[in-house]
């Protein structure tokens, strides 16, 4: 098929929305579709090796900036993705964004419309609403069960389930073969040696940061791994660590996603340690609903895994293969980290599963699902 990809992504961005597009954009390419990719234009323009280099891509989209005006809303960008969709001469539509896929439907595209986070205000109830009520090939995916739930509720809708399809995130399992053992991965890496607890991905409210802080206080014999964030949240927690004397942290700052699964490979136990209360790149509170592009790679790389106890989190990860803390409680989590770390056999054990679990999770299986609604 020809597949028009509308996404409200900053591209390039650090954003997790920006990065499970693109991972969701190379599969489909990988499935064999022809795909040109649209956005709204925040830089003049954006080099095939530059998008390669950021995402990690083995398959470039053909991307096309469109103009994007933050007053109007991006209302001007919707119009102008579906006139360029019409000029791809699309069979499909692709999208985050419910008013263009309402937009789609209207003009006769078959659409997938994806949806990550609870909808926002009346208006975005009442585009959701309208997705649902217009007639046309189409197929909704939600991340989580937890995630139907909210929207039925926001909505005050009955969605069908012969159009809604439970699609978790995904990983590429390519990118974790062969990984070297936790200490060969420390010594390319140029990491500490000895025991290692790591974390990756962002800092935003509710991912962890003062969870990681204290525990890495609290614990000064092992070595504690933190990789990503923003320059200004990276800068803020060193200089918290230096003042507060800690020095078991190493703090890689943003690493280019083909090098995370080696960092990750570099520790003995991978963290969670969500809050209740989650804040997404948007602001919204995402604690309900969350299915993260992290939990997928923990699992590839084949390492113990502790994970905040959050209902949409059990949706994919189980007793069998991590474990659980509530959270916020420090106790807990500093017992639990401390017990793992004592047992090797343990850590092996959890890590060969959820390595073995995670192996129907790729980006392209889970792509196959979604596309095969239109081939049923």
């Amino acid at each position: 098929m020809k597949i028009a990809v509308i996404t409200n992504s900053r591209i390039p961005s650090l954003t997790a929305n920006s990065i499970q597009a693109m991972k969701v954009t190379q599969a489909l390419m990988q499935l064999g579709h022809e795909i040109r990719m649209f956005a709204p234009r925040e830089t003049e323009s954006v080099s095939r090796e530059s998008l390669a280099a950021h995402y990690g891509l083995r398959f470039i989209p053909d991307l096309e900036l469109l103009p994007s005006e933050k007053h109007l809303k991006r209302f001007d960008f919707l119009f102008h993705a579906q006139r360029a969709a019409k000029n791809f001469h699309a069979d499909l539509i692709y999208t985050w964004l419910p008013q263009s896929a309402v937009l789609a439907l209207w003009a006769g595209y078959p659409v997938v419309l994806e949806m990550h986070a609870d909808v926002a205000g009346r208006m975005g109830a009442w585009w959701l609403r309208q997705f649902w009520k217009a007639r046309g090939q189409k197929v909704m995916t939600v991340t989580t069960s937890a995630l139907r739930n909210a929207l039925e509720r926001s909505t005050k809708f009955q969605f069908k389930d012969e159009s809604l399809l439970i699609a978790p995130n995904g990983v590429e399992l390519e990118k974790y073969d062969r990984l070297p053992n936790p200490l060969e991965a420390r010594h390319q890496l140029n990491l500490p040696d000895g025991l290692t607890v790591g974390f990756t991905g962002h800092i935003y409210p509710g991912r962890g940061a003062d969870m990681l802080f204290e525990l890495a206080k609290q614990m000064p014999h092992v070595n504690f791994l933190w990789v990503g964030g923003t320059p200004d949240l990276v800068n803020f927690w060193r200089a918290k660590l230096t003042e507060s004397k800690i020095t078991n942290v190493t703090m890689t700052g943003f690493v280019k996603h083909e090098i995370i699964p080696l960092y990750q490979a570099a520790s003995d136990i991978l963290l969670m340690p969500y809050s209740r209360s989650i804040s997404a790149s948007s602001g919204q509170d995402i604690a309900e609903v969350i299915n993260p592009m992290k939990m997928f790679e923990y699992m590839a790389s084949g390492r113990a895994i502790v994970s905040a106890d959050l209902p949409s989190i059990r949706e994919v990860l189980n007793e069998g293969n991590a474990v659980f803390c509530e959270p916020d409680d420090i106790g807990k989590w500093k017992v639990e980290i401390e017990s793992l770390l004592a047992d090797d056999s343990r850590r092996d054990k959890l890590g060969s599963q959820a390595q073995k679990d995670v192996e129907r999770l790729t980006w392209v299986k889970r792509e196959e699902r979604v596309m095969g609604v239109f081939t049923c």
